[in-house]
């Protein structure tokens, strides 16, 4: 039994360290969605989507009236007026107020209703923002993961290079050895060859560069075990870009985000504009309170106390006339009873005509206009600048393919050259010099093959996009 827990353990132990050992193969789809989740940029501009649904709760709630409850305690010292009993006080006096006050605009130029369609407007522009940084996320990540399988290929071209001529390296010591080649050649090789090592360092050094690129995007920090997967689809430039840019375009400025939200954002200052113009109309508004209070000023009498009869005069007959004269205690009227007693309440109608606001009116109309014209402005900037960009993307890839044909056709014709130089090469028909002349022009084209191709790819990528579809890889 302890041999078997043993051996249980040392498979496990080792299973564990083979699956830790792995490194996560990211797929181009993978990179976007983590990207759109942890890219800091699009949290930021996600947050300006709930700044605008704020807004918009805000101006929604503008339709409701207002209601606030007002508390006071205060302390009057001096000559002063009472305001709850209209006497006169000439002593500390301590006083408390209540309230609840409600206030509700009734008409105001629709500017209410404005202020509620501009707030939904501007937060359809916000979300279209956040759907165009996500397209600009996703074509940088493409563009950094094509350069990842670029990079990928040309290392592996570049180290094919290195193996022909370690292996001619072989083949020409041997023929050194045997006395049927000069050990001159010998010498060139050894040469050629750190001479390539020095390019297989450069390609490893700019894949390296290449993943770092992308890591950087994701804001991975463990590069060394950040590997892409390679995408199964084969990518074989064969025929022109079928649409054309105009038709690109007719199509993009119906799906593409920016678009869309600078259409949006025209509306939102036609809004703009209605609620400054609705500042010149009469404002009638509605407002109510109900409130009451306590002062200590307000006294009550809980004694009367008789006095002497004071003489206040004389009959006809010239009998005295008197009077009674009475004493008075008094005491602070209980709070709870002067809260009953100070009840009052109020409501009416408001209405405020502008007739003259130091221009203020006018000058928020002029720039609501200004901004109006400034948001068509930036409006056709945007779709010229859509336009330009498919033309740019639309002519790289023709050259692209252009430039895919033609050195598709130089790499097969000189891989023909190059067999046949090599076969001549190995029976000593040819130089080193004329062998590895042939070797390097092929190694060139192939290098421009990958360009062109990848360059294609990418921006029928970009075209494709544009036309609202998916990556194709």
């Amino acid at each position: 039994m302890k041999i078997r827990s043993i051996a249980f353990l040392i498979v496990f132990v080792i299973a564990c360290n083979v699956s830790f050992g792995q490194k996560k193969q990211w797929s181009i789809n993978e990179c976007i969605e983590y990207a759109w989740e942890n890219n800091l940029r699009l949290k930021q501009q996600q947050l300006r989507v709930y700044i605008a649904k704020q807004s918009l709760l805000q101006s929604r709630g503008n339709l409701f009236p207002t209601l606030n409850a007002n508390a006071s305690h205060l302390y009057n010292y001096g000559r002063t007026v009472d305001p709850l009993t209209n006497e006169f006080a000439t002593e500390r006096i301590q006083s408390n107020n209540f309230s609840i006050s409600s206030g509700l605009t009734v008409f105001s130029g629709l500017q209410i209703y404005n202020t509620i369609k501009q707030s939904k407007l501007e937060l359809e522009a916000e979300e279209y923002d956040v759907s165009k940084m996500r397209n600009d996320i996703t074509l940088s990540i493409a563009l950094a993961y094509l350069q990842i399988i670029y990079s990928l290929e040309v290392l592996e071209t570049t180290n094919n290079q290195v193996e022909i001529t370690r292996q001619q390296l072989e083949r020409t010591k041997k023929l050194v050895d045997a006395g049927t080649q000069p050990r001159g050649a010998l010498f060139t090789i050894e040469a050629q060859l750190a001479s390539e090592e020095l390019q297989l360092i450069n390609a490893q050094n700019r894949l390296n560069l290449a993943y770092l690129d992308l890591a950087q995007m994701l804001d991975i920090k463990d590069v060394e075990n950040f590997e892409i997967k390679s995408p199964e689809v084969e990518f074989v430039p064969q025929k022109e870009y079928e649409y054309s840019p105009m038709q690109i375009y007719n199509v993009a400025i119906g799906v593409q985000p920016e678009i869309k939200s600078a259409d949006i954002r025209v509306k939102s200052a036609e809004k703009g504009l209605a609620i400054a113009r609705g500042a010149r109309s009469p404002m009638l508004s509605l407002r109510g309170s109900y409130g009451t209070g306590y002062t200590e000023n307000s006294r009550e009498i809980v004694d009367i106390i008789p006095g002497e009869p004071t003489e206040i005069g004389v009959t006809a007959m010239g009998e005295p006339v008197f009077a009674p004269t009475f004493q008075y205690n008094t005491q602070i009227k209980p709070f709870s009873d002067q809260l009953n007693d100070n009840l009052n309440h109020s409501f009416g109608f408001y209405l405020t005509i502008p007739i003259f606001n130091n221009f203020q009116v006018s000058a928020a109309v002029s720039r609501s206009k200004i901004n109006l014209d400034n948001s068509r402005i930036s409006n056709q900037l945007v779709k010229d600048q859509l336009f330009k960009n498919i033309q740019q993307a639309h002519a790289d890839a023709s050259a692209a393919l252009r430039r895919y044909s033609a050195s598709l056709k130089n790499v097969e014709a000189l891989k023909e050259s190059f067999r046949y130089i090599e076969q001549r090469f190995n029976v000593g028909m040819v130089n080193y010099i004329e062998y590895n002349d042939a070797k390097n022009r092929l190694a060139t084209a192939e290098s421009e093959l990958l360009q062109s191709k990848f360059e294609y790819v990418f921006r029928t990528s970009i075209l494709d996009f544009y036309m609202g579809n998916p990556l194709r890889f």
